[in-house]
């Protein structure tokens, strides 16, 4: 049987390869395919399977032509680890797919399955990325994406903070901007995220910067303390602290008169970062952005296996970078 023909938009292309790592995005791929496919059939049959589920033979049988001639969607999860028996099946298969049957596979990526890779493209399969998002500017990105789907209106302060607040899971991101687009009215700013996620946000490694840089001595030990209690890693606080100090310098040492944009361009942070920065480099002054810096590289080095008591080494640097923050 011909090759059907699909835009590579299309939730019911024949063959569907979702390439990745990043689990709530893979499933996200298999749920539009699913909800497209039942859209059109509610009797739609869906059939998830392992790749150790899949042996020669098996797909053969999933996709053979139907009495009553139903729609079938048929997922294979970590088919870079299909048998070679089973690659051959789907090999063939995605050169000639079935009509009312579409095939979804999930492969991870990589040299592992490469082949299987390289033939669903080749037959023209339809694509959805699903790589780990692992940059902290990509998880902002991605709580915008969720909200802008929401049709929502956020603050770029207020994506940062939910991030700061819950971290790296994209499923408890996701699920926070859900319950924040359902819950609030109006735009979704800074203030909220912090009202919703109190005890979260306060325990950012990020908030504890925040308070240093800003000469708050007695909140920035609070939320060092509630930080650590809860469970924040202490190196993530003094990566956080060292960037905070560093955003202090580079902007104090930006050269004068640049526009906005331009700006933003030399220090490499968005505008509203830069706008937020300014405001806490009120009181320094180079010497001070100095000995924070030092204090910085002290607490790294304590909390790395150089002293005894990471949580003093970390408090020692919270006072001494809020000190330096009213050096002026």
């Amino acid at each position: 049987m011909a090759a059907r023909s699909a835009r590579n938009d299309d939730p019911l292309a024949p063959v569907t390869l979702a390439v990745g790592q990043e689990d709530l995005l893979l499933d996200r791929a298999v749920r539009q395919v699913v909800a497209a496919a039942k859209a059109a059939d509610p009797d739609t049959d869906v059939r998830q399977l392992e790749a150790v589920d899949v042996q020669g033979g098996t797909l053969a049988e999933l996709t053979s032509p139907s009495l009553f001639a139903e729609r079938k969607v048929v997922v294979v999860r970590q088919a870079q680890d299909l048998s070679a028996d089973a690659v051959k099946d789907v090999k063939a298969y995605v050169g000639a797919p079935a009509e009312e049957i579409t095939l979804v596979l999930l492969h991870a990526g990589g040299a592992k399955g490469k082949a299987l890779l390289e033939a669903a493209r080749k037959a023209g399969a339809r694509e959805v990325a699903c790589a780990k998002v692992t940059k902290p500017a990509d998880r902002v990105a991605f709580v915008r994406g969720e909200f802008r789907a929401a049709g929502r209106s956020a603050t770029p302060a207020a994506c940062q903070a939910l991030v700061d607040a819950l971290g790296s899971d994209l499923r408890e991101l996701a699920s926070a901007c859900a319950q924040l687009a359902a819950d609030v009215e109006g735009t979704i700013d800074e203030a909220v995220v912090g009202r919703y996620y109190t005890g979260r946000a306060e325990a950012s490694s990020f908030t504890v910067a925040d308070r240093a840089v800003e000469g708050r001595t007695a909140e920035a030990l609070e939320a060092l303390r509630w930080a650590l209690a809860t469970g924040v890693a202490p190196v993530l606080v003094t990566s956080a602290l060292a960037q905070g100090v560093r955003a202090i310098g580079k902007l104090a040492s930006a050269p004068a008169g640049l526009r906005p944009g331009d700006l933003a361009r030399e220090l490499g942070m968005p505008p509203w970062k830069i706008d937020r920065v300014r405001q806490q480099m009120r009181g320094w002054s180079s010497d001070g952005v100095a000995a924070a810096l030092r204090a910085v590289a002290d607490a790294d080095a304590a909390v790395k296996g150089g002293g005894l008591d990471p949580g003093y080494a970390l408090e020692k640097a919270v006072v001494t970078i809020a000190a330096a923050a009213r050096s002026r």
